[in-house]
């Protein structure tokens, strides 16, 4: 990948976006991951104004340090980024107090992590209708197209999607080129939105390597019998969730009525 035009082509496309949008610049949200890094710099690199936004909910020290790293980073490099913290930990907490209670499970579980994505997505467009701002997404390719690792109407409402064309090792490339903190993109992947410690190879069971690896031999119209070992099980889990998460990738179904009964 020919990183110096492939950035160049992202920043002149978000600088082309906003500004026939009319809208004066970008909000991220800034999590201490390699995607939202990428993708602040990207936009704090138009030269429009970048909100960075920090939605800690019960949150890990290491992610909140490294986000922290990265943002005083780009503060001192770009006059037109700035900073704000909202912490929604007591939001959550409320509720989870105000919603029915339900015995613990995997699905309650799963149902929580992805109110917090859909409580900062809430945070992100207040921020942006306040500014005349666009959210700016931060979901690469594999996540986006592959897998649909992330939520719907979370960390996947946004504006624009900046990075979604890059697999995950070209976002660890293109953030090299652009200086992103080492301590990110030395850091595990991971959505932290269960407030312990796994990370996404942990949720998923195969790494980005091998999903990447998947992705393109499903583009190559393989199956998983073309694969025996572990190649046919991480090819196994890439189709089962390419497969139950279509309804995040494609829009959502219209219920169409025929003229006739109109």
């Amino acid at each position: 990948m020919n990183t110096e035009k492939v950035a160049s082509h992202i920043i002149n496309w978000l600088k082309t976006y906003a500004e026939n949008a009319k809208v004066k610049g970008f909000v991220v949200g800034v999590s201490g991951g390699i995607d939202s890094a990428l993708t602040s710099t990207l936009c704090a690199k138009t030269g429009l104004p970048t909100l960075c936004v920090e939605m800690p909910i019960h949150q890990a020290e290491s992610q909140v340090s490294r986000a922290e790293e990265h943002i005083k980073q780009l503060k001192e490099h770009f006059k037109n980024v700035t900073k704000t913290r909202v912490d929604l930990t007591s939001t959550f907490e409320d509720f989870k107090n105000a919603v029915p209670q339900v015995t613990a499970s995997a699905k309650v579980d799963l149902s929580l992590a992805n109110t917090r994505a859909r409580l900062r997505m809430t945070t992100l467009y207040y921020l942006a209708g306040l500014n005349n701002y666009i959210v700016a997404g931060t979901g690469n390719k594999v996540e986006d197209f592959g897998v649909g690792f992330y939520t719907k109407y979370g960390d996947g409402g946004v504006d624009v999607s900046p990075i979604a064309d890059l697999l995950k090792s070209e976002v660890y490339e293109l953030a090299a080129y652009l200086k992103v903190p080492t301590s990110i993109q030395k850091a595990q992947p991971t959505d932290g939105l269960f407030g312990d410690s796994r990370t996404d190879e942990d949720q998923i069971g195969a790494s980005y390597d091998e999903l990447e690896w998947a992705m393109k031999m499903q583009d190559a119209g393989k199956t998983a019998a073309n694969f025996k070992g572990r190649e046919q099980e991480v090819y196994t889990i890439y189709e089962r969730l390419n497969r139950i998460n279509q309804h995040k990738m494609v829009p959502i179904p219209v219920c169409e009525i025929p003229q006739a009964l109109k």
